[in-house]
């Protein structure tokens, strides 16, 4: 199976073709924020490589959320629209779910131990969940504002536990009197992570016209800031 892989969901801005599990092109950048401008220039490079060996496209995966809204609108009308043009599926998978898979890539965990992805909601507020290694759900995904480590870990007391995201590192003075919690530094969402989780969700696959009506897991509603452009306030 030949995937498109996207993930707009927070600072990263990344991109793959994967063949199975094998990486063919990736494009991965996370030095700032300019997904509107960097993604398109990412989908084409792979378009020209999968042209190039002749491969064709058989679904586009999503990291569909929860992240920043504005990266999340961008990755999925990027996505939307490709699958509507070509007429294949959409596939989408929770950005918690992606940096788990990010993680396991690069790092081995205990069978029984606890993985927590965390994204940076702003000050001490994350979404997060739990998983086991095997990326079976122990929590919902929610926004929880990080006060104590026993009050945060309190449905999984007594396992290790791995924090990583944006949102562990700024934690780590919280969870330091923890015993277990394990801080991993460095863990970003990528697409070229998400090949096995995308096939796990192939049979959620968003097809035909409710594409059109896709929307990403915001979580948590919009709320604008008041501009700060002269003549816009």
């Amino acid at each position: 199976m030949t995937l498109l892989t996207i993930d707009t969901a927070t600072k990263v801005c990344s991109a793959a073709l994967l063949q199975d599990d094998v990486v063919i092109a990736h494009r991965f950048h996370n030095e700032d924020v300019n997904h509107a401008r960097l993604l398109p220039l990412f989908i084409e490079d792979l378009f020209a490589e999968a042209r190039q060996r002749h491969l064709h496209i058989d679904a586009v995966a999503l990291s569909d959320g929860p992240g920043s809204y504005t990266g999340l609108r961008i990755g999925c009308s990027t996505a939307k629209g490709i699958c509507y043009a070509l007429d294949i599926p959409l596939i989408p998978i929770h950005t918690t779910e992606v940096l788990c898979a990010s993680l396991l890539k690069q790092h081995e965990v205990e069978k029984d131990a606890v993985l927590c992805p965390m994204i940076d909601a702003r000050r001490m507020e994350v979404y997060t969940t739990m998983y086991t290694p095997t990326l079976q759900p122990l929590t919902d995904i929610h926004a929880e504002i990080v006060s104590d480590a026993d009050t945060f870990f309190r449905h999984v007391s007594g396992k290790k536990i791995y924090c990583f995201g944006d949102g562990a590192s700024k934690c780590s003075e919280v969870f330091a009197p923890a015993g277990g919690v394990c801080i991993v530094p460095a863990i970003e969402p990528d697409a070229a992570a998400m090949s096995a989780v995308a096939l796990r969700h192939a049979e959620d696959a968003v097809r035909g016209k409710e594409i059109a009506y896709y929307e990403p897991f915001y979580l948590k509603d919009f709320v604008a800031a008041p501009s700060h452009v002269k003549g816009l306030e």
